[in-house]
Formats: C-alpha cells, sequence, structure tokens
C-alpha cells in the first residue's frame, strides 16, 4: 500500500509541475494572466507541496517525523486554500473594479494580496509553533488492536491541537467557498469563481468524511485514510481550478482571448 500511494503522490505532484510549465510557457496569454498569474502560480507551487506532504506520513514513525509530516501538512494546505482564497477575492474585486468611479482594486493590489496570504498563513504556523512546544507529535507503540502485533505509530500529542489544525483549515476553506459562491454568476464566459466553487465542495467533502473515517479507523488504517484524504483533496483542486484553463490553452486557443473572457 506505502507503494502505491507514494507513486499516486509522485504523480500528482509530476502533474501539477506539468500544469505550472504550461501556465509559465503561456504566461503572457489572457487565460493565464486573468485574476492575478502570480496567485495561479503560488497555488501550483503548494499543491505540488501538499502532494509531496502526503509521503511524509509512509514509513516507520520517528521522533522527527512524526512532527515533519503533520506540520508540512497543516501549513502547505494552509498555503495552498489562502492563495485560493486571494484569488477569490480578486475575482470579486475585479468585477466591482469595473463599475464607474470605482478604484478598489489601488486597495486590493498585489502587495495587499500577498499581505493577506502571509498573515493568514501565518496563523497557522503559529499554531504548529505551539503544538510542536507544548506536546509535539511522537511515536508509539499500539496494542489496543491487535494484542499479538505491536504496530508503530504516531500519537498526534495534542489532540486540541491537531483539530485547531485542521478547524483552521477549514475555516478557511469555508470562507473561500462562501464568496467563491457569492461571484459564481458574475458575468464573462470564463468566471473562475465557478470552478474555485465546485473545487471547495469537493475539499470540504473529503475532509468532512475524512473526520469520522479517521476516528474510526484501528491502528496502522488511520495513516491511510490521511494520505487518501490529502490525495482526493489535491487532486480535486487541481482538477477543478485549472483543468479548464488548460484546457482552452491547449486545445481551444481560439477561445484564449481577452474577448472571449470577457464575454464581449
Amino acid at each position: 500500500m506505502g507503494v502505491t500511494l507514494t507513486v499516486i503522490a509522485l504523480f500528482g505532484a509530476c502533474l501539477t509541475i506539468g500544469v505550472l510549465a504550461v501556465f509559465l510557457h503561456y504566461k503572457n496569454t489572457p487565460m493565464v494572466r486573468v485574476n492575478n498569474s502570480e496567485l495561479s502560480f503560488f497555488i501550483l507551487l503548494s499543491l505540488a507541496l501538499c502532494f509531496l506532504s502526503s509521503i511524509a506520513f509512509i514509513g516507520e514513525p520517528a521522533n522527527w517525523s512524526c512532527m515533519f509530516r503533520h506540520t508540512v501538512f497543516s501549513i502547505t494546505f494552509s498555503l495552498c486554500i489562502s492563495c485560493i482564497l486571494g484569488k477569490t477575492v480578486v475575482v470579486l474585486m475585479v468585477f466591482k473594479a469595473t463599475q464607474p468611479g470605482s478604484n478598489i482594486m489601488k486597495w486590493f493590489g498585489p502587495i495587499q494580496q500577498r499581505i493577506m496570504i502571509s498573515a493568514c498563513t501565518s496563523v497557522q504556523i503559529i499554531i504548529c509553533a505551539i503544538w510542536l512546544i507544548a506536546m509535539p507529535p511522537f511515536p508509539s507503540k499500539n496494542t489496543k488492536y491487535q494484542s499479538s502485533k505491536i504496530i508503530l505509530e504516531c500519537d498526534v500529542g495534542s489532540t486540541l491541537a491537531f483539530w485547531c489544525v485542521l478547524g483552521y483549515i477549514g475555516v478557511l476553506a469555508c470562507m473561500c467557498f462562501v464568496l467563491a459562491f457569492l461571484a459564481r454568476k458574475l458575468p464573462g464566459n470564463f468566471n473562475e469563481a465557478k470552478y474555485i466553487t465546485f473545487s471547495m465542495l469537493i475539499f470540504c467533502a473529503v475532509w468532512i468524511a475524512f473526520i469520522p473515517a479517521y476516528v474510526s479507523s484501528p491502528g496502522k488504517y488511520t495513516v491511510a485514510v490521511e494520505i487518501f484524504a490529502i490525495l482526493s483533496s489535491s487532486f480535486g483542486l487541481l482538477f477543478c481550478i485549472f483543468a479548464p484553463k488548460c484546457y482552452i490553452i491547449l486545445l481551444k486557443p481560439q477561445k484564449n482571448t481577452k474577448q472571449y473572457i470577457m464575454g464581449k
């Protein structure tokens, strides 16, 4: 199972890097530049890290790996969702900026977007730092489910901190979903908010299903459940947000125009 999950994670990371390469090659086209191409690059880089973070859950637990896996997973996902949240806000702001007399983009330019993403990610970093200082995850021997076998696993240390980490990612995802849902009917042939809304639905569904599965899974299967949630939510974000863009860029280049995107 470990080999299969590692191959899937590496495939997802390579696929994400491939999409990033496509976006870099066509970086001057309207489809890439719409709603800040820099945010798209950040999302793809953080998604690649999300895929790779799942590999840290595979292998024999050690003090450093138990702390590393949960920290990397939580920070990379927070960075990814923060970037998507920033892009969603940009979609709303761009529409508001088209109204007569509006200078709203003056107050939410690239610098403000970077500050927002940094602030949202920093909150998760602080939570992780407190977790690692107070009650960090550690390797433990589990004989609860099979007395004849000793299962080496990572104990989360502080259960409260673990659920705070997941809860914060959930808060960011819910904020992103609400804003994208509000922007889903904005005019234009290519409204990115519709795809963000769908991606957040999949993301939230995966992690809501993760909670009972994680709690009820015995021993080593809790790790498999967590890896599955990481990989499936990462693939959901990648395909929902970037597949429509790649389709137009690579297969429908005649639609890769500002006139088509604006619906003119």
